[in-house]
C-alpha cells in the first residue's frame, strides 16, 4: 500500500480503521505471496495448456475429452468432432465477502468494528491486487447489497469501500448465505474467497460454504468488539439487537447476570468457531480493540 491510501477525514463517529504502515503491508504482500503459490498458476499467460478462457488450439476430439470442451461451428463445417484446448489460466480471482449488516456499525473500543472490516479488506485489496490479479467484491446486510465482478487494480476496492463509509447503516435482508451463494454462482475458475464479518445473525451459510471450498480456498476473517463479550458494571440500561432491533432492560450491577452473559456470549463465538473447523475454514479473530492488522499479517502469513 502507497502512504496516504485511506478512507478519508476520521471522526469521532467513524473513527477509520487506523494507521495502514506501508512497511508493514509491503511484508504482508511478500509472506502472503509466497503462500498463495499452491493457487497462482503465475501472474503472466501460461505456456501449458489446462483450464481458462484463451484459446490455444482446436484439435479432433478423443475418447475421454470434456464434451463440454467441443467446438460445435467447427465440428459442423468439417464434420469431424473438435474440441478447445485452452490456455492456463495463470490470474488469481480473489473475491471479498464483507458484511455491511447493522450489527458492524458497533464499536465500543478504539474504532468500530465496519472500521476494522473495512482496513481488513484494504490489506486485503492491496495483496489480492497485485501483479494483474483481479479482485471481485460481494456486500451483504446492508440497504443495497452489491456485486462488483473481478477487476485488476485496487481503485474500484477503494470506491467501493468510502461509498459503504458515507452510506447509512444499511437494513437489508441478504445473509451470508447469500452471499456465498451468489459468489459460488459467479466464481468460475479456482481462486480465493476471504469473508469479513461478525458472523452474527443465521447460520444458513454451512451449506453454501461447503459448496465454495470444493473449488475455492475460503478464509474467515472474524471482527469482534470486547463489549459483545461482557457486560460493564454501568447499574440499568437497555441492550438493543442491531439486526433485530429487540430491546431488553438489563441490571448490569448483578454479578451472576454478568457471568451468564460472558458465558452466553462465550458459547456463541464457540459455536461459529466450530462450524467454521468443521468444515476445514481457516479462522482469525479481528478486535476493535488494539492491532487488528497486525494479527490479521501474522494469520495471512502463516497460511500454506
Amino acid at each position: 500500500m502507497t502512504p496516504g491510501l485511506s478512507l478519508g477525514t476520521p471522526t469521532p463517529e467513524r473513527p477509520g480503521p487506523g494507521a495502514l504502515p506501508p512497511g508493514l503491508l509491503r511484508a504482508l504482500q511478500l509472506d502472503v505471496g509466497r503462500r498463495l503459490e499452491g493457487l497462482l498458476a503465475g501472474e503472466f499467460r501460461s505456456s501449458r495448456f489446462g483450464d481458462g478462457m484463451e484459446l490455444a488450439q482446436l484439435r479432433p476430439y478423443e475418447p475421454g475429452d470434456d464434451v463440454r470442451l467441443i467446438e460445435w461451428n467447427v465440428t459442423a463445417r468439417t464434420g469431424v468432432p473438435h474440441v478447445r484446448v485452452n490456455l492456463a489460466e495463470r490470474v488469481l480471482v480473489t473475491w471479498l465477502v464483507l458484511d455491511a449488516s447493522s450489527s458492524m456499525q458497533f464499536g465500543t473500543a478504539d474504532r468500530r468494528k465496519a472500521d476494522v472490516a473495512a482496513g481488513a479488506a484494504l490489506a486485503i485489496g492491496h495483496v489480492a491486487s497485485r501483479r494483474g490479479n483481479r479482485l471481485g467484491v460481494v456486500t451483504f446486510g446492508g440497504g443495497k447489497p452489491l456485486a462488483l465482478p473481478p477487476a485488476q487494480g485496487r481503485h474500484g476496492l477503494l470506491g467501493l469501500l468510502t461509498a459503504l463509509e458515507e452510506d447509512a447503516p444499511g437494513s437489508g435482508t441478504a445473509s451470508l448465505g447469500a452471499a456465498l451463494r451468489e459468489v459460488g454462482a459467479r466464481a468460475r475458475q479456482r481462486g480465493l474467497v476471504v469473508v469479513v464479518s461478525d458472523f452474527r445473525g443465521p447460520l444458513d451459510w454451512r451449506g453454501p460454504l461447503l459448496e465454495l471450498l470444493r473449488r475455492h480456498d475460503v478464509l474467515a476473517v472474524e471482527v469482534r468488539d470486547p463489549r459483545e463479550q461482557e457486560l460493564a458494571d454501568v447499574g440499568e440500561v437497555w441492550l438493543v439487537d442491531p439486526e433485530t432491533g429487540r430491546q431488553v432492560r438489563v441490571d448490569t450491577g448483578d454479578a451472576r447476570l454478568r457471568q451468564r452473559f460472558a458465558a452466553a456470549a462465550a458459547e456463541e463465538r464457540s459455536g461459529v468457531a466450530r462450524v467454521l473447523a468443521a468444515v476445514g475454514m481457516p479462522h482469525v479473530v479481528l478486535s476493535t480493540r488494539g492491532d487488528w492488522l497486525r494479527t490479521l499479517a501474522v494469520f495471512l502469513g502463516r497460511r500454506r
